[in-house]
């Protein structure tokens, strides 16, 4: 991501690894007295990220965890004994949102597997809260509707609704793709993403649904493979350099270290859109050594985009361009969307941008995991027409 020829002019952005920070981001500049108000939270979700993220939530010093709900009992005493939530505001059971969404407080953080995404979060808006989601939005074509839907309504509803991808809260990430929208690369040739991951693991369903909601992972219905579950992050930022929705896709992956009955452990995708634009996507996990990359490149007739979640931003065009390391994306990131959806809530901004930029990349992912194990080529039209719901086994399991 160097280079060294110089520019007739140019804009450097220049960062060191502590750049992503919230210190060093600053969402706002100044927030008003008011902006200092706790926001009370609940929390829908007590596993590992849960845990991790209500951390991040406290540690603000904006929020106060008043609530928690989780399938297991064991998971929300973990949470509620750390937080300081009392017994009584401390539900299990896959109901227990519903009763958390029924008491006082003003916004909810849904950490669930993605699978009860959309119905959690279309409940929370409906019963006024505010909505913090983690990523990817859904498992499904339906369920990437549903939060369109709840999107929409919560600015009716006069309340906030924010996804959670971190690579869009980077400020070097929103200035290079700004650049690119504005023509500093010129026009787009081709894009190219791709998500080697050392990790994932090379497990399989559990045999038990109960086990199958703490080990989720590797079933189908309720992770939407990996290609939508972890791959999301280079396709939404794909999607989101391109910013449009792809025409159609062409893909092949399978099992090459994974048992039979588990999930893909490899994709490779072709997306076409409009203007005969191809995206050529790759994703493999679980391979010792790899290097781990979420990385983008968009080639434009007058420069290129570069850009790595675990690295950084480069951007060069003829004119103007962006060099900025990014550090810990993965902590800075959800820091700033944190602090801005507090912002948000405390001035009344409802716009929530995040929503549908978040349905197109998930869509797209969806796409490209059908189309590969179809092993043929399915349009964006025909995948919403069909509107196929993936269903878990969830027979059993206590209400």
């Amino acid at each position: 991501m160097n280079h060294s020829s110089s520019f007739n002019r140019r804009t450097f952005l220049t960062a060191t690894a502590a750049a992503s920070t919230l210190t060093l981001l600053k969402p706002s500049t100044a927030l008003t007295a008011e902006a200092n108000s706790t926001i009370e939270l609940g929390l829908i979700g007590c596993g590992g990220r849960g845990r991790w993220i209500a951390d991040l939530f406290a540690q603000s010093g904006k929020y106060k965890l008043v609530a928690c709900a989780d399938y297991f009992q064991d998971r929300v005493d973990a949470v509620g004994e750390k937080h300081g939530i009392a017994a009584n505001r401390r539900y299990t059971g896959l109901s227990g949102y519903k009763r958390l969404l029924e008491a006082k407080l003003d916004a909810v953080v849904i950490e669930t597997p993605p699978y009860f995404h959309p119905e959690q979060a279309l409940a929370a808006v409906e019963a006024g809260k505010h909505v913090f989601l983690a990523k990817p939005i859904a498992v499904d074509v339906p369920g990437c509707l549903t939060i369109a839907k709840a999107g929409k309504l919560a600015t009716e509803k006069q309340r906030v609704f924010r996804v959670d991808f971190q690579t869009r809260a980077n400020e070097h990430f929103r200035e290079a793709v700004r650049l690119v929208h504005q023509g500093a690369i010129g026009k787009l040739v081709m894009v190219e993403a791709f998500y080697p991951w050392a990790g994932g693991g090379r497990g399989a369903p559990p045999p038990t649904p109960e086990e199958q909601l703490r080990q989720w992972y590797y079933v189908l219905p309720i992770s939407g493979d990996f290609i939508v579950e972890q791959s999301i992050h280079s396709l939404d930022v794909a999607t989101w350099v391109i910013n449009a929705d792809p025409l159609r896709a062409r893909g092949l992956g399978g099992r090459k270290v994974r048992p039979p009955n588990s999930i893909y452990d490899h994709f490779a995708v072709q997306y076409t859109f409009p203007d005969n634009l191809v995206c050529s996507f790759t994703c493999i996990q679980s391979i010792p050594f790899v290097k781990d990359e979420i990385r983008v490149r968009a080639f434009g007739a007058e420069g290129i985009f570069d850009a790595d979640y675990y690295t950084g931003v480069m951007l060069r065009g003829r004119e103007e361009g962006v060099r900025a390391s990014v550090g810990d994306l993965y902590t800075g990131g959800t820091v700033v969307n944190i602090n801005e959806f507090h912002e948000d809530i405390v001035k009344g901004n409802v716009a929530n941008p995040t929503v549908a930029p978040s349905v197109r990349s998930n869509l797209t992912a969806i796409l490209g995991r059908d189309a590969a194990y179809s092993g043929e080529e399915i349009a964006w039209d025909v995948l919403l027409k069909r509107n196929e719901k993936l269903e878990p086994k969830l027979k059993g399991l206590k209400a």
